[in-house]
C-alpha cells in the first residue's frame, strides 16, 4: 500500500489542498463535529457501529473483527458504486475516522488499490481536534481585533455584515453559532452546532485572516446561546479597542422587528420564552408583557424589554469587561438600513 501519511498539525497547515476529505465515521459522530467540507462516507453506520461494540464486548474481539469487516467491505463497495464511478484517476483525498486506525484504514486500502492517491490523517478526528484547539489560541493572539459595542438592535450584526461586503475581515460568532445571542436569540428550525463543531467552524474562520490587517468582531458574553465562546478569544476582545455603534430607540425596535419576524408572527411563543425572566423581573412585570403580546402590541414589549431588561444589563457588562470602552469612538449611521451601515462601513474603512 502506498499510501500518504499526515499528521494532524500538517493537516491544519494544508487541508485547502485537498479537494476531498472523507470523514469514515459513523453519521452520529460525523453529526456532532467533523473537518471542514467534510464527506461522510461511514465504513460502519450507527447500528452496525453499536452491533460490532456488543459482540466485541459479549462474545470477543475476533469475532467483532470479522463481522465489522463484512459490514465495512459492504458499505466501502456502496460508496464505491455511488460516489467515484465518473472519478478521475488524479482524485486524491483525505481520510480520517476516530483514531485513523481500521475505519479510515480500510477504506483507504481499497481506495488506494484501485489507484487513486489517498492521504490517511494520522491520529484521525482526535489528533485534528487536539491540535486545532492548541492552534485557535495561537492564531487569536496574533489578531487586531476591532470590538464593535452597541446595545440590543443598536446594527451590530448589520455593520459587520457591511464591513464584510466592503472586504473586511470579519468573526461573526452569531453566524458561526446559528443563534442571536440574547435570551431570545434562538433562530426557528435552525439548532445551534455542537460545542466542538462551534469551535471548528470558528478555526475554519479564524485560518483565512490576514493577522497584518485589523479584523472586526461583534461584542459578546461568553456563551452565544448554549455554545461557549473560547477563553482566549474573549479575553482578547475585552482588550481590545472598542466601537460605539449608536441608534436612536425607535429605530432599534424597529430594527429588531425586522430582524426578529417570527416572534410577530408567534406572539404566544414569545409570550411563553419570556418566562425565563421571571426570576429577574418578577412575576408581576413578565405576565404584564405576555398580556400586551397577546393583545399585539409587540413594539411596546420589545421597547420594554430594551429599557427595563437588554440596556441595563448590556451596559452594566461591558463597563465591566471592556477594557478600551472608555476610549472608543462612538459611530452612528443615519438609520437602521442596509444602506446607512454600508456608508458607514465604507467611512471606517477608508478612516482606517
Amino acid at each position: 500500500m502506498s499510501l500518504a501519511i499526515l499528521d494532524a498539525s500538517e493537516a491544519l497547515q494544508q487541508l485547502d489542498r485537498f479537494g476531498t476529505v472523507i470523514d469514515a465515521r459513523s453519521p452520529a459522530e460525523f453529526a456532532l463535529d467533523h473537518l471542514p467540507g467534510a464527506l461522510n462516507w461511514p465504513t460502519l453506520n450507527d447500528d452496525e457501529r453499536r452491533v460490532v461494540g456488543t459482540v466485541y464486548k459479549q462474545v470477543g474481539p475476533f469475532d467483532a473483527r470479522k463481522l465489522g469487516a463484512a459490514m465495512a467491505a459492504r458499505n466501502i463497495a456502496g460508496h464505491i458504486e455511488r460516489e467515484l464511478t465518473d472519478t478521475r484517476k488524479d482524485w486524491a483525498p483525505l481520510v480520517y475516522c476516530w483514531r485513523g486506525g481500521k475505519r479510515s484504514g480500510s477504506l483507504a486500502l481499497v481506495l488506494d488499490q484501485i489507484g487513486f492517491r489517498v492521504t490517511l490523517l494520522e491520529g484521525g478526528y482526535k489528533a485534528f481536534r487536539s491540535a486545532l484547539v492548541k492552534d485557535v489560541g495561537e492564531r487569536i493572539r496574533s489578531l487586531s481585533l476591532r470590538v464593535i459595542c452597541g446595545t440590543t438592535g443598536s446594527g451590530k450584526t448589520r455593520l459587520l455584515q457591511a464591513l464584510r461586503t466592503r472586504g473586511a475581515q470579519v468573526i461573526d460568532l452569531e453566524q458561526l453559532a446559528c443563534h442571536r445571542s440574547s435570551i431570545l436569540g434562538a433562530l426557528p428550525g435552525t439548532p445551534q452546532p455542537s460545542q466542538k463543531h462551534f469551535e471548528m467552524r470558528l478555526w475554519d474562520a479564524l485560518r483565512r485572516l490576514d493577522p497584518d490587517h485589523p479584523v472586526y468582531i461583534e461584542s459578546e458574553s461568553r456563551k452565544v446561546g448554549n455554545l461557549t465562546v473560547p477563553e482566549q478569544l474573549v479575553q482578547a476582545m475585552w482588550q481590545s479597542p472598542c466601537l460605539m455603534l449608536q441608534l436612536p430607540q425607535s429605530e432599534r425596535v424597529a430594527l429588531l422587528l425586522e430582524d426578529y419576524p417570527h416572534w410577530a408572527r408567534q406572539p404566544d411563543l414569545l409570550a411563553t420564552r419570556l418566562d425565563v425572566l421571571t426570576e429577574l423581573k418578577g412575576r408581576a412585570v413578565v405576565q404584564r408583557w405576555q398580556d400586551h403580546l397577546r393583545a399585539g402590541a409587540i413594539a411596546e414589549v420589545v421597547q420594554d424589554l430594551l429599557v427595563q431588561h437588554y440596556d441595563p444589563s448590556y451596559l452594566q457588562s461591558t463597563r465591566r469587561h471592556y477594557r478600551q470602552l472608555d476610549a472608543a469612538l462612538t459611530i452612528a449611521p443615519r438609520d437602521r438600513s442596509i444602506q446607512s451601515m454600508d456608508l458607514l462601513a465604507q467611512q471606517l474603512l477608508t478612516n482606517g
